[in-house]
């Protein structure tokens, strides 16, 4: 089957194109005030970072706010930042020694106190921490002097030292004690090398180069004075800025508008470590659904011909997934079972499992383009499933999902970016609130991954866990994404595959 493209896709490109006549030569204000102008088409969420879930309240909170680490993704190499250096001295215990003379953007001095603070405070459940895999792992941090801080693990993690790679962001202790996340959404104040001067939530965001920012940050040497962020739901409208010159970033554009705009700004198309997905849910609904069936899961995947969805809605190095992760990260297992589109497999299959007349189904999706959505229930209308599509926002859908109200959700999952299958398999499959499937077996193979220091054993383990969930069709994985960035002419800028752009490593032609 081959898909049309929707008209308002058709549109949009017909509004490049009339803009491409229309438009006068890039104004170029960007570089002549030092002033980056960007935009995105979602809100980012208040700016306390262990509660955003999307790339857009990530990347501005990036710019604001820094961790103990960092990791350089051009070398993989974990560095220094707020701590000048570290070390386990245990399987389950982590010693930092922090920099000095680091200021936060009211004035505060770090010290050991703003990560005790900090840590202690996001662990708790009562916090509400955005996803649990990120800070779980840690039991406690103690003070050992003014710079130097202790943190004692809950068990023993791989991903440890990653998510402290500037995923864990440390706060001023008084303020963070006194407002809480409310304040510091409100009022974000951190070490980074940009400090927020205004914003008007999820609408406009203006950063300016933080003067006092530390010497030896792995984040120093921005030259780029001012950022300023609009949210411009409107696609078209972001197209015509960028080529007037208003506008100097844009990403996530489609790869057919891509092409209408590469003759006139640069376009630049990178691989990420996205993917797409499925989730089924056999316990959902009291395990009283169609999808509690192995080979209903499994008929659903034959049906769905993921080949043409990916050539049609993803294009350009987006590839059809046979695994629950990405193969670009470590422990995503590809010697798996396949399963090849095939109609007539899947109709035999729903008749063993007693639905030889279809059946009706509900499948919400969240942060997936609509079309997408359409073309997964038009394959399946094709051997009698019925499928039900309900956007919502990503919130508001995984509230369904773990609540088990949902016997398919369709979304994406960015693993932080981070090219290890810790940040994926066991937040889906290892015993948490987003396991719908609670496997004992996967549970606990994914636990001795997680935990194993030695990598050929958290390799086996993945496997053993990657091919379980691929056998018994507990997920319909269906690509993994890249991103086309819309750039000025005279902007200089790197994407990289953990979505966060880096805006403080950007300058000017």
């Amino acid at each position: 089957m081959t898909y049309q493209i929707p008209m308002r896709f058709a549109a949009s490109a017909a509004a490049i194109a009339a803009a491409l006549t229309l438009t006068a030569a890039p104004a170029m204000a960007g570089k002549d005030n030092n002033t980056l102008n960007v935009a995105f088409s979602a809100e980012p969420e208040p700016l306390d970072t262990y509660k955003i879930a999307g790339r857009e309240g990530l990347i501005l909170a990036r710019h604001i706010y820094d961790g103990l680490l960092y990791k350089d993704l051009d070398t993989g190499e974990i560095m220094p930042a707020l701590a000048e250096s570290w070390e386990f001295t245990d399987t389950l215990t982590m010693e930092f020694t922090l920099r000095q003379g680091v200021k936060f953007h009211n004035g505060a001095d770090f010290t050991a106190d703003d990560v005790v603070e900090t840590l202690n405070t996001v662990i708790t459940p009562e916090y509400g921490t955005r996803y649990s895999i990120s800070v779980d792992w840690i039991e406690s941090v103690e003070k050992l002097d003014d710079y130097k801080v202790r943190i004692n693990m809950s068990k023993p993690f791989a991903g440890a030292v990653e998510m402290l790679a500037d995923a864990l962001p440390m706060y001023p202790h008084e303020f963070f004690a006194e407002n809480g996340s409310q304040g510091m959404a409100a009022t974000p104040i951190g070490t980074g090398p940009y400090r927020l001067v205004s914003q008007e939530a999820g609408i406009r965001y203006e950063l300016e180069l933080f003067e006092d920012h530390y010497e030896g940050s792995p984040k120093s040497d921005a030259s780029i004075e001012k950022i300023i962020v609009r949210t411009m739901p409107e696609m078209n409208t972001q197209y015509a800025e960028l080529m007037s010159g208003d506008l100097d970033w844009i990403w996530r554009i489609p790869p057919d508008q891509a092409k209408q705009l590469e003759s006139r700004v640069q376009i630049i198309s990178a691989p990420i470590m996205r993917i797409g997905y499925v989730g089924f849910a056999p316990l959902s609904m009291d395990g009283e659904s169609p999808i509690a069936d192995k080979r209903v899961r499994q008929a659903i995947i034959h049906a769905t011909n993921r080949g043409a969805i990916v050539e049609a809605f993803a294009g350009g190095a987006s590839k059809v997934l046979d695994t629950p992760c990405n193969p670009a990260q470590f422990g995503c297992e590809q010697d798996v079972t396949s399963y090849e589109y095939d109609p007539e497999k899947a109709r035999a299959l729903l008749a063993e499992a007693g639905f030889e007349d279809g059946f009706e189904m509900e499948m919400v999706f969240a942060a997936m383009p609509r079309p997408t959505a359409e073309a997964v229930a038009s394959d399946l209308a094709q051997v009698g499933i019925t499928l039900t599509l309900n956007e919502q926002q990503y919130a508001s859908g995984i509230g369904q999902w773990r609540s088990k109200e949902l016997p398919a959700f369709f979304s994406n999952w960015g693993s932080y970016g981070i090219g290890d299958a810790v940040f994926i398999l066991s937040n889906f499959f290892g015993g948490g609130d987003d396991d719908l499937v609670q496997d004992d077996e996967l549970i606990e193979w994914l636990r001795i991954a997680d935990t194993a220091s030695e990598r050929d054993v958290r390799a086996e383990n993945y496997s053993l866990a990657v091919n379980k969930i691929v056998d018994e069709a507990y997920w319909m994985p269906m690509y993994n994404f890249n991103v086309n960035y819309g750039l000025s002419n005279d902007l200089n800028f790197t994407p990289h595959p953990d979505e966060f752009a880096r805006w403080w490593q950007s300058d000017w032609k």
